[in-house]
């Protein structure tokens, strides 16, 4: 997650999964690939090739449509909106909320234990107040679905958090 835009009236901050994209496209051409050089080889299996290629690129095609997912989120002060932008393989959405509900990006973590040993993940999420629809008055919206342990998370809290503040230019 990278903040792509920080002024006084904008705030832009988008996540591209490049690497996972390019590395989960990878997978998939490799399992494929040796699925047709065990299918047409001279001692080749056609079943077996045919049913490697398949399964090792359906699971790669699943997992490319499962976790590259591009989310965009723009804090725009001169329309007093938050657009949040998300998109995928299988479609397009964006969804606006007044910046005037804001009151602060937090952190939510998750605790994982394994092998005896505890792992903490995190993720960013928007703490909006005064929504209709929600029924003790907040509503939090995590900016990516997904948990991590690096200190992406903990940087844009802070980013926004510091940019909510800020003055209005004349």
């Amino acid at each position: 997650m990278r903040i792509i835009r920080d002024t006084p009236e904008q705030m832009i901050i988008a996540n591209k999964p490049w690497l996972i994209g390019i590395m989960l496209t990878l997978f998939i051409l490799v399992f494929i690939g040796a699925g047709i050089l065990v299918a047409t080889g001279e001692e080749g299996d056609v079943w077996f090739g045919i049913l490697f290629g398949g399964l090792g690129g359906g699971i790669g095609i699943a997992a490319f449509c499962a976790f590259v997912r591009r989310v965009q989120i723009i804090f725009d002060r001169p329309s007093g909106t938050i657009t949040i932008r998300r998109q995928s393989v299988f479609g397009y959405n964006s969804e606006d909320h007044p910046l005037e509900h804001l009151s602060h990006v937090e952190i939510e973590q998750t605790t994982t234990r394994q092998n005896g040993h505890n792992s903490t993940l995190y993720r960013p999420t928007l703490v909006l107040e005064a929504a209709a629809s929600a029924p003790n008055g907040e509503t939090r919206i995590p900016i990516v679905a997904a948990y991590t342990n690096g200190v992406g998370p903990n940087r844009i809290a802070k980013a926004v958090n510091s940019w909510l503040p800020a003055k209005e230019v004349a």
